[in-house]
């Protein structure tokens, strides 16, 4: 049965049919995975920006050989799709309305800003030109 409506409980099917929850310990190990899997979307989203800052940073103090320029190029883009479908998957699991996991994704995604993306504050790695989110 599918929950249009936000829920308490330890049965949750989340992102696949074959993940499912049917005891305490299924769930709390389930929680424990989208508060890691959350941080790490954190993570992740650092490394990107401090990538595309340095990447973007030495093309102007020392110009790269467009060899090594496309390459920088490409792997800020996988490393955008990799972010963007980590990001997905944690809208999915959200849609599971289950309280619990709620409450696991958006303290996993504080937590890694606060570990990951909040160290160099002071510092900002990227100016930001566009104040759209998606851009």
């Amino acid at each position: 049965m599918m929950h249009l409506t936000l829920y308490w409980g330890k049965n949750v099917t989340l992102l696949v049919d074959s993940w499912k929850t049917d005891s305490w310990l299924s769930y709390l190990l389930t929680l424990l995975a989208c508060f890691l899997f959350s941080s790490y979307y954190q993570y992740m989203e650092d490394r990107r920006l401090r990538f595309r800052s340095l990447s973007s940073s030495s093309t102007t103090a020392v110009p790269l050989l467009p060899k090594y320029q496309r390459s920088a190029k490409f792997a800020t883009a996988v490393l955008f799709g990799v972010n963007s479908a980590i990001g997905y998957l944690l809208m999915l699991a959200l849609m599971s309305f289950n309280g619990g996991v709620f409450l696991a994704v958006v303290s996993g995604l504080a937590v890694g800003y606060l570990f990951f993306r909040l160290i160099d504050d002071e510092e900002p790695w990227v100016v930001i030109d566009n104040a759209c989110a998606c851009a």
